[in-house]
């Protein structure tokens, strides 16, 4: 994948990804790591219950990743995210 923004490196499975950007495009921030996990809404829903600062909302995004942003305590961003269609 290449939107020019952000790169996505896989490999034939698309088991392991590696994905380079220069600046989130859709977003206030750019995310120091990237999560992939099976469920962003229950990920969110925890995220919320537990306090941490959402830093960009849950959103579905145009290149087929449904994501939300949260800030740790030392301040680094991280992005979870679930592919979604």
């Amino acid at each position: 994948m290449n939107h020019g923004w952000i790169v996505t490196l896989a490999d034939a499975d698309g088991r392991h990804q590696l994905s380079l950007m220069t600046r989130d495009l859709t977003a206030e921030v750019n995310p120091t790591v990237s999560v992939e996990v099976d469920d962003v809404d229950a990920a969110y829903d925890a995220a919320v219950a537990a306090g941490l600062a959402i830093v960009h909302p849950l959103s579905d995004e145009d290149w087929g990743v449904r994501r939300f942003f949260f800030a740790d305590a030392a301040g680094n961003v991280v992005n979870v995210l679930a592919h979604i269609g």
